[in-house]
C-alpha cells in the first residue's frame, strides 16, 4: 500500500468545483482517485454502461464454452486445432480491447494550451494565469 500521509488542501471557485465533481460522478471512482489519475498523466474514462460487466460476463462464458468443446473434439481427433487455436485468441483479443477501452484510464496528450482545453470553456485571460 502506498504511504500517503500528505494532505493537500486548494480552492476552487463554484463552477470549477461542479465541473469536477460530474467528471468525477461519470467515472464512477472517488475525487481522490480521480486526482491521482490525472497527476499521473492519466485521464479517467467514464463509468462504463450498466450493461458492460452483463456483457463482459457473456463473453467470458462464451470462451468457456469454447473450450470445453475444444478439450471434447480434441480427445475425439476432430477438430482442426489450429484454426480453433485462431479463434480463442481473436476472442481474448476482442475482450481485451473492449475492457482497454471500456474501463483504462487514457494517457494525457500533453499539457493544455488554455483552460478552455482544460475545462471546455474560454476564461478571461486575468483568469488563466491562476487557472494554469
Amino acid at each position: 500500500m502506498h504511504d500517503r500521509s500528505i494532505e493537500i488542501k486548494f480552492r476552487l471557485n463554484k463552477k470549477e468545483a461542479e465541473t469536477l465533481n460530474e467528471r468525477v460522478k461519470k467515472s464512477g471512482i472517488s475525487r481522490e482517485s480521480y486526482l491521482r489519475h490525472l497527476i499521473n498523466g492519466l485521464v479517467p474514462t467514464d463509468a462504463p454502461a450498466p450493461d458492460y460487466h452483463a456483457m463482459m460476463r457473456e463473453l467470458h462464458g462464451i470462451g468457456n464454452n469454447l473450450n470445453q468443446i475444444a478439450q471434447k473434439a480434441h480427445v475425439l481427433n476432430v477438430m482442426d486445432v489450429g484454426r480453433y487455436d485462431e479463434a480463442v485468441k481473436s476472442l481474448d483479443r476482442a475482450v481485451l480491447d473492449i475492457t482497454n477501452a471500456a474501463m483504462l484510464p487514457r494517457e494525457l496528450t500533453g499539457t493544455p494550451q488554455s483552460p478552455k482545453a482544460l475545462w471546455g470553456k474560454e476564461q478571461p485571460r486575468s483568469e488563466q494565469r491562476r487557472v494554469l
